[in-house]
């Protein structure tokens, strides 16, 4: 299939719930995709395709979502998967960043030991919306002296301008909304 008509049918694919976390959010329904098994592999492998030479040692995984994208990214490039996840979630010692999100502030936790010094990084989300936990994940991927070599989403919300707050970075994203 084109990749243009794949990415729309992808596209197409996913559902809006409205008011959802709160009123005036329009939330992008991944499960939709998900759950169709071509689908579902289809974009995993446009994703595994950017990446495939580019001698990632880590997959960074965002909670939840981005877990379930995160690992398969992972597997297939034969990468580690490093989790990051809510403050508390993690059983060792963790680096934690405080953030802004589109209906709040949160913090994320990635343990301590997750990166090496040099460790060529992919952070992987289900979607970028205003860019506040991506570029609170790439902080701390940094402070750990990884390198971010780039920050992929299967979906984008451009008209939230989450790439102004990852300036300088490196941005993929299969679906744009």
């Amino acid at each position: 299939m084109e990749r243009e008509k794949l990415i729309e049918e992808l596209k197409n694919s996913i559902r809006d719930i409205p008011d959802f976390p709160k009123k005036g959010i329009i939330f992008k329904d991944i499960t939709t995709l998900l759950k169709d098994g071509r689908k579902f592999r289809e974009a995993i492998d446009c994703i595994v395709e950017r990446y495939k030479d580019k001698k990632i040692d880590k997959v960074v995984a965002i909670e939840a979502r981005g877990f379930i994208l995160g690992s398969v990214v992972a597997y297939q490039l034969g990468a580690g998967i490093v989790p990051v996840r809510k403050k508390g979630k993690l059983p060792y010692e963790t680096n934690s960043v405080e953030y802004e999100l589109e209906y709040g502030k949160d913090s994320l936790e990635m343990h301590k030991d997750a990166i090496k010094p040099d460790d060529k990084v992919l952070v992987v989300d289900d979607l970028l919306a205003t860019g506040g936990t991506m570029n609170a994940v790439c902080d701390l991927i940094e402070r750990s002296k990884g390198e971010v070599a780039e920050v992929a989403f299967l979906i984008e919300l451009g008209f939230l301008k989450g790439r102004d707050r990852l300036k300088g970075r490196k941005i993929f994203s299969l679906i744009k909304f």
